[in-house]
């Protein structure tokens, strides 16, 4: 069965080439529930067969991120503060909570929208807050692309790496992919713990400059 499942879903992205790609990873970034996890993982899988070109695979795994992201941000945005309000006795949002949110995306916006797009579950999420703060859309363009572009990149070369194993083939998304993957996230975590810890040293110091000033 699993051999039949890692064929059928092969198969679909070869038939679904790089437009495939782009319009899962939009998905994937939405809030449905589609994880980049069987996105990213079979098309390097693909690459390492010859089949599909590695910047190719990330141009379009990022781009997709970024569409899938900016509908979210653009849906919070315009919606705006009072519907999440109206929405909260349902959802326990409160207006101190969404006031501390704007104020902090006003001053962190963009480290959080980075991080948050390499962190399971928070990548799905993280532009509703942004959308709602009104968070700039170029930065959040930026920040949001920069951060799938680190994502991506390590799913495409999780299934690059998979794929180069003719031993492992069958078993790519069900055990290698997921073993990897947790791998991946136990290295990407720490790196984004040390970038936090000295965005707030900057933060803090460039506050106390211009307080001193």
């Amino acid at each position: 069965m699993l051999e039949s499942f890692v064929q059928w879903l092969l198969e679909r992205f070869r038939d679904l080439g790089y437009p495939g790609i782009v319009v899962l990873m939009a998905v994937e970034s939405s809030v449905l529930p589609l994880p980049s996890e069987l996105v990213m993982p079979p098309a390097g899988y693909l690459v390492a067969k010859g089949e599909l070109d590695f910047l190719v695979v990330l141009a379009c795994g990022v781009l997709g991120s970024i569409l899938g992201s900016l509908a979210n941000y653009g849906l919070a945005r315009w919606l705006g503060r009072a519907f999440f309000l109206r929405l909260g006795k349902y959802v326990l949002i409160t207006e101190k909570g969404l006031d501390r949110s704007e104020r902090y995306f006003a001053a962190h916006g963009e480290i959080s929208v980075f991080m948050g797009r390499m962190l399971p579950v928070v990548r799905h999420l993280i532009s509703i807050p942004a959308g709602i703060a009104r968070m700039n859309p170029s930065r959040f363009v930026l920040f949001t692309g920069l951060g799938a572009l680190v994502w991506c990149a390590i799913l495409t070369w999780i299934g690059w790496f998979i794929g180069s194993r003719e031993e492992v083939i069958l078993e790519v998304l069900d055990q290698e992919a997921r073993r990897y993957t947790g791998r991946a996230v136990l290295i990407v975590v720490p790196i984004l713990a040390l970038i936090a810890v000295v965005y707030a040293w900057w933060h803090r110091r460039r506050a106390s400059q211009g307080r001193q000033g």
